[in-house]
């Protein structure tokens, strides 16, 4: 059920599920009621603050703002968080992450760790986050957060973060999801974070996140 407007967003068919592009630069999964997001990267804003870089704390609080009304509007069973949710050692960011998983402890939080998923171990020992090291598969996609190695066997179609894809259009570079035979790229969640631009081949579908228009992010699929 989807309880939220899911304005500006692209509905994808694939392997017979319904995936709502969303431009908040995340994916809804209608069929399992179920939010999925990756590289938030808490904490990156913070750890340049320490190093004497004057990154603003309204980055990090935009990105969990975000994420909070993303929650409340779609109402999800559970949040998949694909890899590199912190960027780096513990710091005041993890605690307000800490309490928004609170406020919505009734959603399974279910994180599939990335490189920069370095906390100790007892960080993650929360009510409702479940950890997985590497990939977790959920019939008919496995998750991971980088993406698998060209020419190895695949036990399914992949779904990853890590590589922030972007695209240039309209004299600049935006975020996308791109859609290949062999699995897909989720854009980075996280503001502070940039894109990097991607190869485009011709049997890739490529679903780019226009910026506000009327206050109204969209998500448009390339020809």
């Amino acid at each position: 059920m989807i309880h939220h407007e899911n304005k500006g967003a692209f509905v994808h068919h694939l392997e017979g599920e319904t995936l709502h592009l969303l431009p908040e630069k995340a994916v809804y999964w209608e069929e399992k009621e179920m939010l999925i997001v990756a590289d938030l990267h808490l904490g990156k804003a913070g750890h340049f603050r320490k190093a004497g870089v004057p990154i603003p704390a309204a980055v990090h609080w935009q990105d969990l703002k975000v994420l909070s009304s993303l929650l409340s509007g779609f109402q999800p069973e559970k949040v998949l968080l694909l890899g590199d949710l912190f960027h780096s050692m513990l710091n005041n960011e993890w605690w307000d992450f800490e309490r928004l998983l609170a406020h919505f402890s009734k959603v399974q939080f279910v994180l599939v760790k990335g490189n920069h998923d370095i906390l100790p171990e007892a960080a993650y020992c929360l009510p409702n986050l479940e950890v997985h090291a590497e990939v977790l598969t959920i019939v008919p996609f496995v998750f991971s957060h980088i993406p698998p190695e060209k020419g190895k066997p695949q036990e399914g179609y992949y779904i990853s973060g890590h590589i922030h894809p972007g695209v240039r259009m309209i004299g600049e570079k935006l975020p996308c999801f791109c859609f290949s035979p062999e699995g897909a790229l989720l854009p980075a969640f996280g503001r502070f974070t940039g894109f990097v631009s991607i190869k485009v081949r011709k049997r890739d579908r490529i679903f780019v996140i226009l910026p506000p228009a009327k206050d109204q992010a969209k998500v448009i699929a390339l020809p």
